[in-house]
């Protein structure tokens, strides 16, 4: 079982210093991978639910923990490590501009060496997409597009693309990312649509705030998902995170049983003094080694 690591990006904890501090500490430690969420926006007030908690609130954020932007966080925690892992948990691809997005996740593919997983999602905050001028509305559908306009530019030699949402003719988009075709593409989402998007287009499933009963249930919906695509588990990396859930590294076993492959543990460590300490005992917790 890989074991990896949230990153902090909010303000204030995340200076300069403490993104490479925590990387380099996470990456001695043996964890296989950091992850970084995405808003671009905050609010103080707002009528969307958050689909993780049960006062439909996010959890401990406010309008002024504003998050830094994910390919920037990753490719300053790239900078100061050379073996982990560095993905986006999730990407909020429908609210972006797909062309700029290939280029930031290609980028930073190609500066660490071929170490980016893209976690994909649709969002849930219909304010922050009202606030960057795009409809809530069908995200679902634009995220699918979108998808085919990264591999489109991360494939081709020469991208032309026609649909609903964009337009790539006679495109030269340079450099492709290291790993080829292209990053593992992460879908996250616990809904029906969302795990049928894993199965029609993933390369794995970032299942979120999951307990082992929630995680076999949603794994149970997407062996069927995938079924109906004519594909099967062995097709996709299952990546999962407890996050604000009671997890104990007792539990890995339970969560292999089930095919999960990589289990992703919040570890805030306050401060950058903070840091080594709090990486220590979360290894110790889930067994890597000494």
């Amino acid at each position: 079982m890989k074991v990896g690591l949230f990153l902090a990006t909010i303000n204030p904890i995340a200076t300069p210093e403490y993104i490479a501090a925590f990387a380099q500490a996470a990456e001695e430690r043996g964890f296989d991978s950091l992850w970084v969420g995405e808003h671009v926006l905050l609010f103080d007030e707002y009528e969307s639910a958050y689909p993780y908690s049960s006062d439909g609130k996010l959890v401990g954020l406010t309008g002024e923990s504003g998050m830094l932007d994910p390919f920037l966080a990753l490719s300053w925690a790239a900078a100061a490590t050379r073996e982990i892992k560095l993905a986006t948990g999730i990407c909020i691809l429908p609210q972006r501009n797909p062309v700029y997005t290939a280029k930031e996740a290609a980028t930073l593919d190609w500066l660490s060496g071929g170490r980016l997983l893209l976690g994909l999602g649709t969002g849930w905050l219909e304010e922050e997409f009202r606030n960057v001028g795009v409809p809530f509305d069908r995200r679902g559908a634009r995220c699918t597009e979108y998808v085919e306009v990264l591999k489109r530019l991360w494939c081709d030699p020469v991208s032309n693309f026609s649909g609903e949402f964009h337009e790539l003719a006679e495109a030269r988009f340079y450099p492709k990312p290291v790993q080829r075709p292209h990053p593992p593409i992460l879908f996250g989402g616990e809904s029906d649509a969302a795990l049928r998007r894993v199965a029609r287009l993933g390369d794995g499933w970032f299942g979120f705030n999951h307990t082992l009963e929630s995680a076999e249930e949603c794994l149970s919906r997407l062996d069927a998902a995938l079924e109906a695509e004519g594909r099967s588990r062995a097709d996709l990396e299952i990546s999962l995170s407890p996050y604000l859930q009671p997890s104990r590294g007792a539990d890995l076993p339970h969560f292999e049983a089930l095919g999960v492959e990589r289990f992703v543990v919040l570890a805030m460590a306050p401060s950058v003094e903070a840091i080594p300490g709090t990486l220590d005992a979360t290894a110790r917790e889930y067994g890597l080694p000494a």
